[in-house]
C-alpha cells in the first residue's frame, strides 16, 4: 500500500530557548533551521511518537517546555492518523511504523531520544529493531509493550474490542477507522481534567485505523537489544483498567532492566499537565 507524503505531519523541531517553531496541521518543519547552532552537550534531541486518536500537532503544549529548555523536538504524524477526509484510515501497523522510520531517515535524526505514548510505544519497539544505532534511549509513556506476534488488542480488556468492533462496523467514520466515544473518553482518558477540558481536546482527536490495533506485531530481536530504556507512569491513568490490564508493572516488567519515572494524573497529560510530563520526559531521557 503507497503511503502518502501528506498522510503524516512533519514535526517541529527547534534548537535554543529562543528557537521555538510551533507545530501546525499538516505543515512541515526543517529539522533544523539554517545557521542555528550544533547541539550543545546539554541538550537531547527528542522524537515523540503520539498514541491513537492523536497526531503530531497535539504534542505542542509538551514541546514547548521542552523547546524552551534548549532542547530539540519532533512530532512526527504517523500513517493513518491526523486530520482530514484525506487520511486513509485503512493503514496497518507496519505502514505507520515505515512513515516513522521513514521520518527518521529523511532527516537523518541521530543519538536522539524515541519517546512512544500509548500505541505509540508499539511503534517505537518497531523503530528500534529497524534503527538500534540511531537511538540513544527510548521511553515509554503509559504505552503498550508487545512480545513478539502480539497485538494491541490482544493484550487489552475484552470490552475495549467489542467496543472497536461495533464502532469500525457502524462505518461512522469510514472505512476502518474508530475512535472511542465521549464517555470513554472523559472518564478513563481524562479523569483528571474538568469537563470542559475533556470536551476541548476530544474535538481535537481524529479517528484511527482499527488494523494497526488488530495487526499481530513481529518484534525478533526487540527484546535483545542493548538500548537503554525508560518507562513514565502517570499513577491515576486508568485507561488500561487497575489490576490485571493496568499498565505498571505490567509493561514494565516486560522491558527487563529499565528506568521508571512516575507522575501524577491520568492517560492524557499532555492536555491536563503538560510542563510535568515534560520535566519527566527530561528525567527520563537523561544519560
Amino acid at each position: 500500500m503507497t503511503i502518502h507524503r501528506r498522510q503524516f505531519m512533519q514535526g517541529a523541531s527547534a534548537a535554543g530557548a529562543l528557537a521555538t517553531v510551533p507545530t501546525t496541521v499538516l505543515a512541515a518543519d526543517a529539522a533544523r533551521p539554517a545557521g542555528t547552532p550544533k547541539q550543545e552537550a546539554n541538550m537531547t534531541t527528542f522524537v515523540l511518537i503520539h498514541g491513537a486518536w492523536h497526531y503530531g500537532a497535539l504534542w505542542e503544549d509538551v514541546a514547548k517546555p521542552l523547546r524552551k529548555a534548549g532542547h530539540v523536538v519532533h512530532t512526527p504524524t504517523l500513517a493513518g492518523n491526523g486530520p482530514g477526509n484525506d487520511v486513509d484510515r485503512t493503514v496497518g501497523h507496519s505502514d505507520a511504523v515505515k512513515s516513522a522510520v521513514d521520518y527518521v531517515m529523511e532527516n537523518d535524526l541521530k543519538d536522539f531520544v524515541l519517546l512512544g505514548h500509548s500505541y505509540g510505544g508499539t511503534i517505537v519497539s518497531r523503530m528500534a529493531e529497524e534503527m538500534p544505532d540511531r537511538i540513544r534511549r527510548l521511553i515509554y509513556w503509559n504505552a503498550f509493550v508487545l512480545n513478539d506476534g502480539e497485538s494491541i488488542e490482544a493484550v487489552s480488556p475484552p470490552h475495549y474490542k467489542q467496543l472497536m468492533d461495533a464502532i469500525a462496523g457502524s462505518g461512522s467514520y469510514g472505512p476502518g477507522a474508530v475512535k472511542l466515544p465521549f464517555p470513554v473518553w472523559r472518564e478513563a482518558f481524562m479523569n483528571d481534567a474538568d469537563l470542559a477540558l475533556a470536551q476541548k481536546t476530544y474535538e481535537l482527536t481524529t479517528p484511527h485505523p482499527l488494523r494497526t490495533l488488530t495487526d499481530r506485531v513481529a518484534l525478533k530481536s526487540f527484546h535483545t537489544l542493548k538500548v537503554p530504556r525508560s518507562y513514565i507512569n502517570c499513577m491515576e491513568d486508568i485507561a488500561m483498567p487497575p489490576g490485571d490490564f493496568a499498565w505498571h508493572p505490567r509493561f514494565t516488567a516486560r522491558l527487563g532492566l529499565c528506568r521508571l519515572v512516575q507522575m501524577p494524573g491520568g492517560h492524557e497529560a499532555c492536555f491536563t499537565n503538560p510542563e510535568l510530563l515534560a520535566a519527566k520526559i527530561v528525567e527520563a531521557g537523561r544519560d
